[in-house]
């Protein structure tokens, strides 16, 4: 039972190809145009040829009309009138029956109904003058009731029928209808085969797209699709081309990544690890040998931990669906804060913290990411100043956004260098960020942050002269 159903399954998913999709699509409509031509073709042959065979029916049905008008009813039974309408109903193969006004019939080419009553509905209207004729159709014949009229056509005097066959009409309609049925046979096996074709060119370049996709799939990354065709086509394919290349770069930025942290955490357990195989080494070593190695082993430690709390923010700030704990904060409040807190480290260095605030600004943030972001600049700028500089922070805002400034009068950064300062791991000076403790993480989780709450961060800076960092933030936090 299971495999009964698994097997209908199979052929039921064969018909979600688009290929057969495709297929019977065009296969559809043609039959379904060709039926209609057909169709619409025997009707109006059809039509053509009962209105002909009617047409000759009236021709003659008048004449006579007009001549049994003129001489009021004559007996044609053995008459040259009588001949001539067997021979008329020869031509027809059929039947003409003549009636007075009485509705007695006065010729019968069939001699079946002469001298008696014929009660017709069409003789009785065409009699009284309701309608000028009938035309009545049967499966083999048609049949024509026309009136016979005197006094220049305003009495009814008798009236007139006419039957023709349709037989030889009939058998002319079904060799037509035959050969146009060959024809529709002939034409839908060729249909078959363009639809088939035309299907099969369709899907063609959507399995070199499949085929390249599982071959990414398998680790192959390299390769650029390249196919042409539709309009649609040629944008998926440009479409997988642009996603290839963002892989590319994500996995190269992986790697890095990879590469940098397994470093980065390797250099200090490396240090601790010459540290503590100095100590070893020597069997007496004294005790403020001791001391000072331990203090150099407890730095790396702090650095080793340091790189680590960078790294899980960087990880918890690039998920997307990452929790964000939004209130409404007085960032003049949160900047004093900050500032305060890194003052002991600026009067190390006699560095001047200067604070400018134009306005109260309250705004809708994550305080503890927004604060984590800001001090890193702040920071940043104490760090890699020159002794007895500045650093300027600067809050300002607008109907809309607020912004923060932080501009000091250190040492600059190239302007090479200026495009990747925002990437992770990246140091301008690796010898000075080791001794001021940094990890290259900084900028990217103020960068992580920032665009979090939907904002910009821009950078301004000229070697020996100083850097300023411009971050502008929405006043209301913007949801995903």
């Amino acid at each position: 039972m299971k495999r009964g159903k698994i097997r209908l399954k199979k052929k039921l998913k064969q018909f979600k190809s688009m290929h057969i999709c495709l297929f019977l699509l065009l296969i559809t409509v043609s039959g379904l145009a060709l039926a209609g031509v057909t169709a619409g073709t025997l009707l109006v042959y059809q039509r053509q040829m009962l209105s002909g065979r009617t047409t000759e029916l009236q021709e003659y049905g008048l004449a006579l009309s007009n001549r049994i008008s003129a001489s009021g009813f004559p007996s044609v039974q053995g008459t040259q009138l009588g001949a001539e309408l067997a021979a008329a109903a020869n031509i027809f193969d059929g039947r003409i029956v003549v009636v007075d006004g009485n509705l007695k019939v006065v010729s019968d080419t069939f001699n079946y109904e002469v001298g008696k009553i014929l009660i017709s509905k069409p003789v009785i209207e065409c009699v009284r003058g309701i309608s000028g004729q009938r035309v009545t159709k049967g499966e083999n014949y048609v049949e024509l009731t026309l009136p016979v009229m005197q006094n220049g056509g305003r009495e009814n005097v008798g009236a007139i029928i006419l039957r023709a066959s349709l037989e030889e009409q009939n058998a002319g309609f079904e060799r037509v209808e035959a050969w146009m049925l060959a024809f529709d046979a002939v034409l839908m096996c060729a249909v078959g085969l363009v639809a088939f074709y035309a299907s099969t060119a369709m899907v063609r370049p959507f399995k070199a797209i499949i085929a390249s996709i599982q071959h990414v799939t398998d680790g192959y990354m390299e390769d650029v699709v390249s196919i042409r065709g539709f309009n649609e086509v040629e944008r998926i394919s440009d479409s997988f081309n642009e996603m290839l290349r963002e892989m590319k770069k994500v996995e190269e930025s992986r790697q890095e990544f990879v590469s940098n942290v397994s470093h980065e955490l390797k250099t200090p357990m490396t240090s601790m690890k010459v540290l503590a195989d100095s100590l070893i080494a020597q069997e007496e070593a004294p005790v403020e040998m001791y001391r000072e190695f331990m203090e150099d082993i407890n730095d790396e430690i702090e650095r080793e931990d340091k790189i680590i709390n960078d790294l899980l923010s960087l990880v918890k700030l690039g998920r997307k669906n990452g929790e964000m704990h939004i209130a409404q904060v007085s960032i003049n409040e949160l900047l004093e804060i900050i500032l305060r807190r890194i003052k002991p480290l600026a009067q190390n260095r006699n560095i001047e913290l200067v604070f400018e605030s134009f306005r109260p600004v309250l705004a809708t943030v994550d305080e503890v990411k927004l604060s984590l972001a800001i001090s890193n600049l702040i920071e940043n700028a104490v760090k890699y100043n020159v002794d007895e500089g500045n650093v300027r922070v600067s809050l300002n805002a607008d109907h809309k956004y607020f912004y923060i400034t932080v501009a000091d009068s250190g040492i600059g950064i190239p302007e090479a260098a200026q495009p990747f300062v925002f990437d992770r791991f990246y140091r301008v000076d690796k010898a000075r960020s080791r001794e001021t403790g940094g990890t290259g993480l900084g900028l990217a989780i103020t960068k992580s942050v920032i665009l979090r709450h939907k904002g910009t961060i821009k950078l301004y800076s000229r070697e020996n002269e100083g850097t300023t960092f411009t971050v502008r933030v929405p006043l209301s936090y913007i949801p995903d």
